[in-house]
């Protein structure tokens, strides 16, 4: 013990542990406690992760911890274990690993709070309750009422006039206040749902048969009711006495999902994501960690929530690109989510309309269960799939004539029309009539975008700003807005049809807290008939009254280079027409497209997602591309071009000196966007058929980019499964 020391994670951009000496008189400690440690000139808040290894240097020249925050461990040991496989597999530092699945307040080292103290009515109270306390005491009596109707305890109030009547009561023997669970734990009765269908019912009865590991996929067509089998699955877990963690990709999912899981299981729902303040969060966290949450929604780093009765786990919409985080810590929420339920041995629930290739793949091959909802559900049918030809039909503003004629109908139906645009602004480029030019980003290869609403030009990649110029900077001509965005899109529906109501969504309007919910919300209420908006649209949302959906560009994304440019526009497509027709009315999407005849759309007409899947399958493992290889992304970037290439060209001598065993190097090149944010932008691919040589490549590759020379002269990151290869 003498001679042993203790391995603190440190939230520095080091790929390792850091050795510190045990101080006298410290009690036993543990992993997953946080200490304050001095670091260089600094201190630093560290995580245990051993307590008695063997030091690199003997202990006595080792420094010491200056303070122990917590008495018991922050993190559990299975959360811990998830974290260091994460640091492995994803080849990033353990301590920013460690960093991410602490709630901010913690991250900075702040004591863990005191338990929430809650009131009760005291025991036996009743008898002690004075007669006309209502007419005497008033406050008094409200104060009774409030403990009366209170499941679960009263939480501390704000209201000073009801606090002090609280305290008063406590005086009399007729209220005790004590600490209470960090979430409310009030049970209610919980709201019937419909009958489940022979298919949900067996897709239900299959996840609460699972014992141990279980991996389902769970494929349902848009509208078949995949979240009543979650809520069913839900419902056991709950029964069980465990806890259910479910994932969305975006914060718009949230409020929808989250009003749906309390009104059915009758229970409050705790909620992460990156819009709650840093005491909500922290909450909700806290509730999770001590069992007071029985489920818990979130985001991507919810994945992380530390659960002391841990059940079952639910990943909604799997396929969605948000799961992945594309900096920092370049992590798979899925993946982890998966990786999470097989070292706890729980069942876990990928769900979604469009599968990501790589989970079909894994269901064909017996790694996953396939559990399939192939109708609607009750008595929806699928919308009717119309191609407008804009080779025929040319658009004004966006929108053609036929178009145009579909929206008049539905809206004279009294139905509701959603419009499908993924790209914000007014227009993404500018271009001089006089000399040709167009107006680009100084700092990116990119053109800048107008947005005529705040009479701005913006960079949808380093997010610069600047105002609209009112001519040519070069020729003194007029610039005219070339392309379409939603807030074009808009101004054109607003022309057409001025009565009608119309909310855009993007990311522009819904910037502020509660936004999108104050949209969503007056959309379901139907004060609105028109919904306009990008992909935030085509995700997991309920529209009950949408009877149409209008696709403005089918061809952005039809000749994408990146290889999933394919997968992902067939996503957003079934995505996005599947809020058509999911109630009682009949639905209906229009498709404009230039391309008609294009491969892609016809395979979707024709056989739907699956049909497309199957194709794309055979490409992928023709070509060698995942889900039939893996691949890891070196990128380096720099102020000058030579020297993001230099360490590229290093790294590559580097790798062939180690020996590319099972591992095929792709580079060095350009990136697709050479230049970003000012600085010159290159990367290195690497390929492998099994992923079991490129993880044994990159734990041995990792430590020697560090060292190399040029790595001093340009910024560099390591991104295992890329789902961008920009």
């Amino acid at each position: 013990m003498a001679d042993s020391c203790l391995k603190v994670a440190l939230p520095a951009p080091l790929m390792r542990l850091f050795d510190y000496r045990r101080p006298a008189g410290w009690p036993a400690l543990r992993p997953g406690q946080r200490l304050r440690v001095p670091f260089g000139g600094r201190e630093l808040i560290g995580i245990v992760i051993e307590t008695d290894a063997a030091p690199a240097v003997p202990a006595s020249k080792l420094r010491e911890p200056s303070r122990l925050i917590d008495t018991e461990p922050l993190l559990p040991a299975d959360l811990l274990a998830l974290l260091n496989w994460a640091s492995a597999y994803y080849q990033h530092p353990p301590g920013e690993v460690c960093a991410t699945a602490l709630p901010a307040a913690l991250r900075r080292g702040d004591p863990l709070p005191e338990a929430p103290s809650r009131w009760w009515p005291a025991a036996g109270g009743d008898a002690k309750r004075p007669a006309g306390i209502e007419r005497r005491a008033p406050a008094q009596a409200a104060a009774l009422a409030a403990l009366d109707a209170a499941d679960g305890g009263l939480a501390d109030p704000e209201d000073e006039r009801l606090r002090r009547a609280l305290r008063a009561l406590e005086k009399k023997g007729l209220a005790v206040r004590r600490p209470g669970p960090w979430w409310p734990n009030g049970q209610r009765s919980p709201a019937p749902g419909p009958v489940l269908s022979d298919d949900q019912q067996r897709a239900a009865d299959a996840i609460a048969a699972a014992d141990g590991f279980s991996p389902f996929l769970l494929e349902g067509v848009t509208g078949s009711g995949k979240t009543e089998v979650y809520l069913a699955a839900a419902a056991r877990c709950l029964a069980a006495g465990r806890q259910c963690l479910v994932l969305v990709p975006e914060i718009g999912l949230t409020p929808q999902l989250l009003a749906r899981f309390e009104s059915r299981l009758g229970l409050p729902v705790a909620t992460l994501h990156s819009g709650l303040a840093d005491g909500e969060r922290l909450r909700a966290w806290l509730a999770a960690a001590r069992g007071d949450a029985r489920v818990i929604i979130g985001t991507r780093s919810a994945v992380f929530t530390p659960l002391a009765r841990p059940g079952l786990i639910i990943v909604d919409e799997e396929h969605d690109a948000s799961y992945k985080q594309q900096d920092g810590f370049r992590y798979s929420a899925r993946d982890l989510a998966v990786r999470r339920a097989q070292q706890l041995g729980l069942p876990v629930v990928l769900g979604s309309a469009t599968p990501a290739l790589e989970s079909l793949e894994n269901a064909r091959s017996g790694r996953y269960r396939s559990l399939t909802l192939p109708e609607r559900a009750g008595s929806a049918q699928p919308p009717r799939v119309r191609l407008i030809d804009l080779r025929r039909h040319p658009p004004q503003d966006g929108l053609s004539a036929p178009l145009l004629d579909r929206i008049t109908r539905h809206l004279r139906d009294e139905g509701q029309v959603l419009v499908y645009l993924n790209r914000r602004g007014f227009a993404p480029v500018l271009v001089c009539t006089g000399c040709g030019g167009v107006v680009e980003c100084r700092r990116c290869d990119a053109r800048l975008v107008l947005h005529r609403g705040r009479a701005q030009l913006a960079c949808h990649h380093c997010g610069a700003r600047r105002p609209a110029p009112a001519a040519c900077a070069d020729c003194g001509a007029e610039l005219l807005p070339v392309g379409l965005g939603t807030e074009r899109i808009e101004q054109a529906l607003q022309a057409h049809f001025p009565d009608a109501g119309l909310v855009r969504i993007d990311r522009d309007t819904t910037r502020r807290r509660g936004a999108i919910e104050a949209h969503l919300a007056a959309v379901r209420r139907g004060e609105v008939r028109i919904l306009l908006g990008t992909q935030m649209l085509a995700k997991g949302h309920d529209f009950p009254n949408v009877t149409l959906v209008a696709i403005v560009d089918a061809d952005q994304g039809l000749f994408g280079t990146d290889f999933r440019a394919g997968e992902r526009l067939a996503q957003a497509f079934v995505q996005v027409a599947g809020r058509a027709g999911r109630a009682e009315r009949s639905g209906e999407v229009c498709i404009q497209t230039l391309h008609p005849e294009h491969a892609l759309l016809q395979r979707l007409l024709d056989g739907g997602y699956r049909a497309f899947a199957e194709q794309a399958l055979a490409e992928r493992r023709e070509a060698g591309w995942p889900p039939f290889a893996f691949l890891a992304l070196l990128r380096a970037e720099a102020v000058r071009r030579e020297r993001a290439f230099a360490f590229l060209d290093e790294a590559a001598a580097c790798a062939r000196d180690l020996g590319l065993e099972g591992v095929e190097l792709l580079g060095p090149a350009p990136a697709p966007m050479p230049r970003r944010q000012g600085r010159e932008r290159g990367q290195l691919l690497l390929r492998a058929a099994r992923r079991g040589p490129l993880q044994a490549f990159l734990a041995a590759w990792r430590p020697a980019l560090e060292a190399l020379p040029a790595a001093r002269f340009a910024r560099w990151s390591l991104d295992v499964d890329p789902v961008e290869l920009f």
